[in-house]
């Protein structure tokens, strides 16, 4: 499955959704400009987690292009999951 990358500043995640997409979790991000990543972390209240399991590649606005992804899990059971190298990466404007 491909998934579609989107930020925002919305108040549910549910927000960011257009007509008849499904969403497979979410969470908060922040720009790490040192380290030139897109931190994502925590869940969405109405979505959970993102299940990266579920996807195989992941579209990502193309202004995002040259920053790794990575997604932190808030306990110390699971080890960060690595977006960029994990799933095929695909920009789009």
């Amino acid at each position: 499955m491909d998934g579609f990358f989107r930020l925002g500043m919305v108040g549910l995640h549910k927000d960011l959704l257009q007509p008849g997409d499904q969403c497979i979790g979410g969470g908060y991000y922040r720009f790490d400009y040192v380290s030139n990543q897109i931190i994502l972390d925590r869940e969405s209240f109405d979505f959970g987690k993102p299940k990266w399991h579920l996807l195989e590649a992941l579209k990502v606005p193309s202004s995002y292009k040259g920053m790794r992804l990575v997604y932190k899990y808030d306990d110390k059971l699971l080890d960060d999951f690595n977006v960029s190298e994990e799933l095929r990466i695909a920009y789009y404007d």
